[in-house]
């Protein structure tokens, strides 16, 4: 299938094919704010029919936190938060919303060029990905029971903001309380809502519909999020805070310095890149190593060898200085943790869909990509999932049809 899509700066009209993901999703401009609709020519569509706005949304899409850079990181830790970021820490529920929103983005609007990294550092910093505050988050991609921010009622160094959905997302009547796990303030969130998975909801807290939410919301306007001064400006009307824009963009370096397969679900895991350890890369130091003592005694000589050196006792005779030994590889203690560094990350690669769980995270992230306006395949993630079991990603998604009809006969659910 063709779109027709207009550049941000230009009139120029350009053809990108959206493939499969588009064809399931409903057509409904719902929660688009009208000014900013206007300025981008409709056939700009995402894949729920839904637009990015031309004109840069300048509300904020949430806001500041007392006593905290943002929700998941208390003020004084954000060098640690970026020292253990990498993306073997994400869920693979998450990384997959994000990337999947990164992808249908730059599809729908290739003048944005936004890196699926910095909708991650938002994830992150927000809800670490969707688990804050005692959330679970599905394979559904849901957090449960829930993610709401603090009541805005001015006091206690917050913001006043009342009440804007009736309770109806924060579940507060008077006062506004950010939601989900790219905690959207509801009045904003009524502007950039897209259904990212197909379920039929616009739901703030499934990181499919936030994610690609905080992307519409990130590529709004003319920013070319490409550019580090398109994406200070995107980050900062995402949450007018400096020290939050400086810690979204060097956890998205963070995130970019590698390539790591997620985790599944629910559990945590991966390399940590301390600052230690960068430090001795750089300087090719070794790790501290050990000294060894030996100690000989001849003639009433005692000499000490201690590292490459010797010191010779009273007794009345000479000893010859030993030869001082091979220094040590400056290179062998990072050597040794760069080998345990590639065996972490390239572990999770190889390995197979071994529990039900990692099954059915895959056969989901499948079925997002999958025509299903029905909603046919809901009653078939079980039985995808016992049919990944066991196989490599690679071997699962080879085996994989293309189409529903071909998903429902794979299954032996359809003739």
């Amino acid at each position: 299938m063709l779109i027709k899509l207009t550049s941000r700066r230009s009139k120029a009209a350009t053809l990108v094919p959206l493939a499969l993901i588009c064809a399931a999703w409903t057509a409904s401009v719902a929660g688009i704010d009208t000014a900013a609709t206007a300025a981008r020519p409709a056939a700009s569509n995402l894949p729920d029919g839904t637009t990015v706005p031309g004109q840069a949304i300048q509300a904020p899409a949430s806001v500041p936190v007392p006593g905290s850079i943002a929700p998941s990181v208390p003020d004084g830790t954000a060098d640690s938060v970026v020292a253990s970021a990498s993306t073997s820490g994400i869920p693979s529920v998450a990384l997959s919303a994000y990337q999947r929103a990164a992808q249908i983005i730059d599809a729908a609007d290739p003048t944005c060029n936004v890196p699926w990294e910095l909708i991650a550092a938002i994830g992150r910093v927000e809800s670490d990905h969707g688990q804050y505050g005692g959330n679970k988050l599905g394979s559904d991609g849901v957090s449960r029971p829930g993610i709401y921010g603090p009541e805005l009622n001015g006091k206690s160094g917050t913001q006043l903001i009342t009440d804007t959905d009736g309770g109806q997302l924060d579940k507060d009547p008077v006062y506004d309380r950010a939601v989900g796990p790219m905690q959207f303030l509801p009045s904003t969130w009524s502007s950039v809502k897209v259904d990212a998975d197909g379920d039929g909801k616009r739901n703030p807290q499934d990181i499919n519909d936030a994610s690609l939410a905080s992307g519409v919301y990130l590529c709004s306007g003319t920013d070319d999020l490409g550019t580090r001064a398109g994406q200070q400006a995107a980050v900062f009307r995402y949450n007018h805070s400096h020290p939050y824009v400086d810690l979204v963009l060097r956890i998205m370096d963070a995130y970019s310095q590698g390539d790591y397969s997620a985790i599944p679900s629910g559990t945590y895991g991966g390399t940590v890149f301390t600052p230690s350890y960068s430090t001795a890369v750089k300087d090719r130091r070794p790790l501290k190593a050990s000294t060894t003592h030996t100690t000989t005694t001849t003639g009433g000589t005692s000499t000490t060898t201690t590292g490459g050196g010797s010191s010779t006792g009273t007794g009345g005779s000479t000893t010859t200085p030993t030869p001082p030994a091979t220094p040590a590889n400056p290179l062998s203690g990072v050597t040794s943790s760069l080998t345990t560094t590639v065996t972490t990350i390239i572990k999770p690669v190889t390995d197979t869909l071994a529990s039900l769980t990692q099954a059915l995270g895959f056969c989901n992230t499948q079925f997002a990509t999958i025509p299903d306006p029905l909603h046919l395949l809901d009653a078939a993630k079980a039985a995808c999932a016992a049919k990944v079991e066991g196989l490599t990603t690679a071997q699962a998604t080879k085996e994989f049809p293309t189409s529903l009809l071909g998903i429902l006969q794979w299954l032996g659910l359809a003739k």
